[in-house]
C-alpha cells in the first residue's frame, strides 16, 4: 500500500509494480488522482488501501501524519514504512518515524527508503544511489521491508533499531559532509600560492621596473598556482600515514588510539588525493592554453621582430630547448600517474583490488 499521491508516491508505486507487487495507493481524491498512477495500480480511498494491505509507504509529510488518526483501528497490526525528510537537519527534537510510531503505538513503523530520490525509483536502481537504509525496532519488519527493497533492485542496508531514524533524515540534508575540511584546504593553500606568485610575478616587476604585467593573473599567476596546490596536498595525502607509523613506532602498539586532527586527517585523505587530481589537471589544461593566448603572439611577434632588427639567423638555445622537452615530458608522466592513484581510490575500482595491488600501485 501508498499513502499519498506526490511525486514519491507515483515513483514508488511505478517501480512496486515494475517490481511484481499487487499495489493499492490511497488518496483522498481518488478518482482525480487515478490518472497520475500506472493502469496496474488500484487508487482508492485511504481506508480501503490500508484495509487490503499489509506492508504501507507514508509518503506524505510529517505535517500530515495527524490526518491519518481516524484510521488508527484499521491500521493496527500493520507495517508502516515512513518514507520522508525534513527541510533542515535536526528540525525537529524526534525523528519523523519515531513521531509517527507514538501517533500509532500498534503498528510496526520501519524507516526506509528516504534517501532515494523520485528519478531513482523511476529509472531504477541502475541510475542513482543503490542502497536503501533501514531501521526499526522489529527485526522481522526489518526484513520484510529489506526484501521488498532488494525485490526492487535496491542493497538494503541495516542502521539498526529506530534510534538511528534521526541520522538516516539527516543524510540527504548533507552537503558533501567529508568534502568540507579538504576543500577549505585546497582554497586556503590556493590562496596562500596565489599571492606568493601574484607579488612575485605581477607586483615585483611593476614595483622595480614599472612593467605593467596585469594579464598575468587569469592564466599565467594561476596556472603557477595549480601545480603547487597539488604537489602539496599529494603530500599532505601520505603524511598522515607516516605519522600514524612513527605514533605506533613510539608507543611500541598498533591497538593505541590516534589523536582526533590525525583520525580525521586520515580519513579524509581520498578526498585530499583527489583534489589534487583536480588541480593538477587543471594545470595541464592551462599550460595547453597558455600559446593560445593574445598576449603570447604579441610576445613572438616582438621576439620575431627584434631579431629581424639585430639580423639573427636563430635563437635556438640549446640547453632551454632539453630542460623544456624534459619539464613537459616528466610532467605528462606525473599526470598520468596521479590520475592512476586517482582512479585507483574510487570505490567501485577500489572495491575489485586486494590489499597487494592497491599497495603495489600505491
Amino acid at each position: 500500500g501508498v499513502l499519498g499521491s506526490g511525486d514519491f508516491a507515483r515513483s514508488l508505486a511505478v517501480r512496486l509494480v515494475c517490481s511484481g507487487f499487487r499495489v493499492v495507493v490511497g488518496s483522498r481524491n481518488p478518482k482525480r488522482k487515478a490518472s497520475l498512477f500506472p493502469a496496474a495500480a488500484e487508487v482508492t480511498f485511504q481506508a480501503e488501501a490500508v484495509k487490503k494491505a499489509d506492508v504501507i509507504f507514508v509518503a506524505i509529510f510529517r505535517e500530515h501524519y495527524s490526518t491519518l488518526c481516524d484510521l488508527a483501528d484499521v491500521l493496527v497490526g500493520k507495517i508502516l514504512v515512513d518514507v520522508s525528510n525534513n527541510t533542515e537537519i535536526n528540525h525537529h527534537k524526534e525523528s519523523n518515524a519515531e513521531y509517527l510510531a507514538s501517533l500509532f503505538p500498534a503498528c510496526t513503523v520501519v524507516k526506509g527508503f528516504n534517501v532515494v530520490s523520485a528519478w531513482t525509483l523511476q529509472s531504477g536502481a541502475r541510475d542513482g544511489n543503490k542502497q536503501v537504509l533501514i531501521c526499526s525496532n522489529n527485526q522481522e519488519a526489518k526484513r520484510i521491508v529489506a526484501e521488498i527493497a532488494q525485490i526492487m533492485g535496491f542493497t538494503p542496508v541495516d542502521m539498526g533499531c529506530m534510534s538511528s531514524a534521526c541520522e538516516i533524515e539527516n543524510i540527504p540534508l548533507r552537503l558533501l559532509p567529508a568534502w568540507k575540511i579538504p576543500i577549505f584546504l585546497a582554497l586556503g593553500l590556493f590562496l596562500c600560492f596565489f599571492t606568493y606568485n601574484l607579488i612575485r610575478q605581477v607586483i615585483h616587476p611593476y614595483i622595480r621596473e614599472q612593467k605593467n604585467k596585469l594579464y598575468k593573473i587569469p592564466i599565467e599567476v594561476v596556472n603557477t598556482t595549480l601545480p603547487c596546490v597539488s604537489y602539496v596536498m599529494l603530500s599532505l595525502v601520505y603524511l598522515p600515514g607516516v605519522l600514524a607509523a612513527c605514533s605506533q613506532l613510539y608507543y611500541g602498539t598498533k591497538y593505541r588510539r590516534f589523536p582526533d586532527w590525525l583520525d580525521q586527517w586520515l580519513q579524509h585523505r581520498k578526498q585530499i588525493g583527489l583534489l589534487s587530481f583536480f588541480c593538477a589537471a587543471l594545470h595541464a589544461v592551462y599550460s595547453l592554453c597558455l600559446p593560445m593566448r593574445r598576449s603570447h603572439r604579441y610576445l613572438l611577434i616582438e621576439t620575431a621582430v627584434k631579431q629581424a632588427v639585430e639580423k639573427k639567423m636563430t635563437i635556438w638555445v640549446e640547453e632551454e630547448v632539453w630542460r623544456m622537452e624534459i619539464y613537459i615530458s616528466v610532467g605528462i608522466i606525473a599526470l598520468g600517474l596521479l590520475s592512476l592513484l586517482a582512479i585507483t581510490s574510487l570505490p567501485s575500482i577500489a572495491n575489485s583490488l586486494n590489499w597487494r595491488e592497491f599497495s603495489f600501485i600505491q
